[in-house]
């Protein structure tokens, strides 16, 4: 369980938001952060795919590589 309080604009809205859906507040707030730390995550693994290439850990491969190696090269 987590208990958060929120700016008095935001909670309107979601209230509001909540009152015409029919949904709860909770909901929204559960959706909206999902979606969120999903975002961070991708950000957070993008940095670090970066940095394995950046210190040659890993490569990158252009797309007459990957078409080559594909068999899909013309």
């Amino acid at each position: 369980m987590l208990a958060i309080e929120l700016p008095e604009e935001i909670d309107r809205r979601l209230e509001r938001l909540a009152r015409m859906t029919g949904r709860s507040k909770a909901d929204y707030v559960r959706e909206a952060l999902n979606e969120y730390i999903g975002d961070l995550e991708d950000a957070a693994e993008a940095e670090e795919r970066l940095k394995d290439i950046r210190t040659g850990r890993s490569r990158t491969y252009t797309l007459e590589e990957v078409e080559r190696d594909l068999g899909l090269a013309d």
